[in-house]
């Protein structure tokens, strides 16, 4: 991709919700020192997209306040609010996750079973799975067989492991 400022590689690529609207801005290193974006406190994307650099004209002033009005959450890093979070469903900086964790697990809770993922079975694993577990169970009840001299029986059961194991062969 390409530097929106120049026509150089860019190297530098930064996301921002503004005013509702995700805005995205790729930029070259040098365009990227030039407007500050190697600053970390000095630097809004909103500034860039307004044609501002930090501190100069146009540049929109960011509220560094911890109270956002509706909710009283917002991330003290990049300014995000738990209004925004619902509305974008990303967050904005990495210390969102930390700032939000509790709303985020209500959130997990309600549309997933649970708050871990466990992941899942590949193709063919379970029926794998029950015929060990059958195989196993046979083994079981055709020691008891022979230990209780029922041969026909054992007999009979012998040949089920037999099917079951030709199966997985």
């Amino acid at each position: 991709m390409k530097c929106d400022f120049c026509e150089k590689k860019a190297t530098v690529f930064l996301t921002q919700l503004v005013e509702g609207q995700m805005k995205k801005v790729c930029l070259c290193d040098v365009c990227a020192k030039e407007r500050g974006v190697t600053d970390p406190t000095g630097f809004s994307l909103a500034d860039l997209l307004l044609g501002g650099l930090p501190g100069g004209p146009g540049t929109v002033t960011a509220n560094t306040s911890q109270v956002a009005p509706g909710n009283g959450k917002k991330c003290v890093t990049c300014g995000f609010t738990l209004d925004d979070l619902r509305r974008v469903r990303r967050f904005g900086c990495s210390d969102c996750y930390a700032t939000f964790s509790e709303e985020v697990a209500q959130m997990v809770r309600g549309m997933h079973k649970g708050t871990s993922h466990i992941g899942k079975v590949p193709e063919g694993l379970m029926a794998q799975h029950f015929r060990s577990q059958r195989i196993e169970e046979l083994r079981s009840r055709l020691d008891q067989a022979i230990a209780s001299e029922s041969y026909e029986e054992a007999a009979g059961i012998r040949d089920e492991i037999r099917n079951l194991d030709e199966v997985v062969s």
